[in-house]
């Protein structure tokens, strides 16, 4: 299974980024996507969420009315949509994907490698 996460970038606050995360080895309409993202020296925390079908969306409180999570199933890719990007969004954006419903508060059961946002003020 490979999550490949791209689309980060350097950008100023008020921007807009939207990041992209590739599925292979796995079939992907079984699965829920997350997206977490870590900022130096701080913890990793969860930023959204999507079910296998794209109909239920979870996000954190944070990013909630700025961010928006996405999928194409047909092209084993999901999205998150970054607008009006802060300074605290920069951090090492990460994909995960766990089987089945939506799992909340749970480690997924893959990860994939990370992107960088930075957000510049």
């Amino acid at each position: 299974v490979q999550l490949q996460a791209s689309g980060g970038g350097l950008v100023q606050a008020g921007d807009s980024l939207r990041l992209s995360c590739a599925a292979s080895g796995l079939t992907f309409s079984m699965y829920a996507i997350h997206w977490f993202r870590q900022a130096p020296g701080k913890e990793r925390e969860f930023v959204a969420a999507i079910s296998w079908s794209g109909i239920r969306t979870y996000y954190a409180d944070s990013v909630k009315g700025r961010f928006t999570i996405s999928r194409e199933n047909a092209k084993n890719t999901v999205y998150l949509q970054m607008n009006s990007l802060k300074s605290e969004d920069t951090a090492v954006y990460y994909c995960a994907a766990n089987k089945g419903p939506i799992r909340i508060g749970q480690d997924p059961d893959y990860w994939g490698q990370g992107t960088l946002v930075t957000v510049s003020s």
